[in-house]
């Protein structure tokens, strides 16, 4: 189990998600796909002037402004995602400029697949931690990925999550302690000269998501001497609806504890922003006191579980910032056509 010397929490967090949506049923009509078997409503599109940089931008600032800190303290800037807008330039010093943190810091960009987010977020405790920085922004955004007709159609959606890690003093919620595992295993893969992410099909599920995701969790929880019963909300990587109800389950937790960060039925697969999205979802709705069990997960693949306990501060900027439940209510649906134009779909040469 891993846990800095230095008391750490999360002392901010904003989240965002494009307005646009479209549902499964019209993802159906357009490849005859059985859209029930994934059991999603819809998923949410960026918008034509929208991409994981603008995405980042947004959650970051309503992370600042719900911290209430000078963004000039900013030690470190990283941005978790697998669709970055440049594929030779880093996005985390866009967010970084447009923040206000520049230039005295520290920038860059981080890659695991769907954990991506979770993997800035740990290191960002070990940089604060360590008392190398006052504090750290770790941001998970991502955009849709999904061939046309293909099953990641009706998943691939889009959003963003940034957290400002500080003192534990300063903290909103306070990190018990975090445990990651991973190995090789080749579940889901882009190649630099492919559009589209290619997946493993049912290889995906027992020896990626469910192994890692399982053996990170239980691994913390025995650490801590914690069981199911200890949590109040937990939050696991949300590829589709059926996979997190299931591992949940299979880790002996009830509806209640994992309902409140389950998003994936209305926004999609928010790929390095899903597991975080959920836990920006459960801190909005969090009480004093409250054990939040995290896990995400990266194909390729691995999983970082992380343990906090919200604080007596954790209801701060709760009201006059928009809260992810306020994002999923604004949505504008959208037909097929739209949405291969807002994506990119239709190659015009």
């Amino acid at each position: 189990m891993m846990k800095p010397n230095r008391e750490v929490g999360i002392v901010g967090y904003g989240a965002y998600i494009p307005r646009y949506r479209i549902s499964a049923a019209e993802i159906s009509r357009v490849w005859k796909m059985g859209e029930d078997t994934l059991h999603l409503e819809e998923k949410a599109v960026p918008g034509l002037d929208e991409d994981t940089a603008t995405i980042a931008i947004e959650a970051a600032r309503n992370a600042v402004r719900k911290a209430k800190i000078d963004p000039q303290k900013l030690g470190a800037i990283w941005l978790g995602s697998e669709s970055k807008p440049y594929s030779v330039k880093p996005t985390a010093t866009i967010v970084a400029e447009a923040v206000g943190a520049t230039p005295h810091t520290t920038a860059a960009d981080w890659e695991f697949a769907c954990k991506a987010g979770t993997e800035a977020m740990q290191a960002a405790f070990g940089f604060v931690g360590s008392g190398m920085v006052q504090y750290a922004m770790a941001i998970g955004a991502d955009t849709a990925q999904g061939r046309p007709g293909d099953q990641l159609e009706y998943t691939a959606g889009a959003g963003g999550a940034a957290f400002i890690i500080g003192p534990r003093e300063e903290s909103m919620a306070y990190l018990e302690g975090s445990h990651s595992y991973v190995s090789d295993t080749p579940d889901f893969f882009r190649r630099p000269s492919q559009h589209y992410p290619t997946h493993g099909s049912r290889f995906t599920g027992e020896p990626a998501y469910f192994t890692h995701s399982l053996m990170a969790t239980q691994y913390l929880m025995d650490q801590l001497g914690y069981g199911p019963q200890d949590y109040d909300k937990v939050i696991f990587h949300q590829p589709n609806s059926k996979f997190p109800v299931r591992l949940a389950k299979r880790l002996g937790f009830a509806p209640e504890q994992y309902e409140d960060g389950l998003l994936v039925p209305v926004i999609g697969n928010a790929y390095a922003a899903s597991s975080a999205l959920g836990l920006a979802a459960v801190l909005d709705k969090a009480d004093v006191g409250e054990r939040i069990l995290l896990a995400s997960f990266g194909s390729g693949a691995g999983s970082d579980a992380f343990s906090f306990v919200t604080t007596e501060l954790i209801t701060r900027g709760r009201n006059p910032l928009p809260g992810v439940a306020d994002y999923v209510t604004r949505r504008r649906e959208i037909d097929y056509a739209r949405y291969a134009r807002h994506r990119g779909k239709l190659s015009m040469y």
